[in-house]
């Protein structure tokens, strides 16, 4: 049995309720991505063209500083990495959090949360970031998932 870790960015607590009931159901280890500088409500503004989360995702070189890079990744086979749908991807901070660290052989498990959108291009922007792990597409994880559907989703990984 592989040992697994849930990875997770939440910006307003929705992700943050989903990583850590999909922690608790895969009997997973959770860690929080979180960015250096907290965003505000007006930094998640996407109706504003100047806000700081339009600012990042128009930049795809963006890569918002992380709060700490003290996650165990070598202790792991698989991460499941969450995070909400920005602009049809991820969030530019996973892509920080994914080359903050050696993914080298390791399977990277995508879900997220989001207002109506799919996963997009998200395992296409990040792949870059971790080019020597296989990052999946896992599922959008909306609403507040049961128990039993989060351990079939980790059951598959």
């Amino acid at each position: 049995m592989s040992k697994k870790l849930v990875a997770y960015f939440s910006a307003s607590g929705t992700t943050a309720r989903v990583a850590k009931n999909l922690a608790a159901a895969a009997g997973a280890d959770i860690y929080e991505i979180k960015p250096a500088v907290p965003y505000s409500r007006a930094d998640l503004n996407w109706m504003d063209k100047q806000s700081r989360s339009s600012v990042e995702m128009r930049d795809k070189n963006s890569r918002p500083a992380l709060a700490d890079t003290d996650a165990n990744i070598a202790a792991y086979d698989t991460i499941f990495i969450g995070f909400p749908i920005w602009w049809y991807i991820a969030p530019t901070i996973i892509n920080t959090f994914l080359e903050a660290y050696d993914f080298s052989g390791k399977k990277i498990v995508l879900f997220a949360t989001s207002g109506g959108s799919g996963f997009g291009k998200a395992v296409q922007s990040l792949q870059p970031s971790a080019p020597n792990a296989q990052i999946i597409a896992g599922e959008i994880l909306n609403g507040n998932p049961n128990e039993k559907k989060l351990k079939a989703f980790a059951d598959k990984y």
